[in-house]
């Protein structure tokens, strides 16, 4: 088995008769369990690969919804752990995160940087409000400058992981 290929084989393309298969990856980053639990389920349907983004520093309650928020709406970075699968290897990459004060999480920021350019993005944003319009465009082009060929953005209103 070579690096970064997933250790389960593919779902084939859903709705094409005999296609080849098409490797798909869910990148998640979640904080409170709730996108970890909508990354799964979109896994689970198309047959992809699932993989947990972490943050190389643990937040606290306080510093995410001060300090995390106030990132989120800067777009800046987080420092995040290296990600055990090479993600040029797959064909669709969909990336889930949760939003803060309107905004993805830092992580997404981090991830944007590791992905190959030529690859079809579909990205999934998790928010009790399920709102994410003031910063959909700036988002959208932080991912379109990395070179993906297409960029699907989907807001979803989340519900507690209790």
């Amino acid at each position: 088995m070579k690096k970064g290929e997933p250790l389960h084989p593919p779902a084939k393309a859903r709705g094409v008769r005999g296609a080849c298969c098409m490797k798909t990856v869910v990148v998640y980053y979640s904080y409170t369990g709730n996108t970890r639990k909508l990354a799964a389920k979109i896994a689970k349907k198309q047959g992809a690969v699932l993989v947990e983004v972490k943050e190389k520093k643990a937040r606290s309650k306080v510093g995410t919804y001060l300090f995390g928020s106030f990132a989120a709406m800067r777009q800046k970075k987080s420092k995040i752990e290296p990600i055990k699968y090479d993600l040029s290897n797959f064909d669709k990459i969909i990336i889930a995160v949760p939003v803060w004060a309107g905004y993805p999480a830092p992580a997404l920021n981090s991830i944007i940087e590791l992905l190959p350019s030529d690859k079809n993005i579909e990205l999934v944003l998790s928010s009790s409000s399920g709102d994410t319009s003031k910063s959909a465009d700036k988002t959208k082009a932080l991912i379109s400058r990395r070179g993906a060929k297409s960029v699907i953005y989907t807001d979803v209103k989340s519900v507690s992981a209790k």
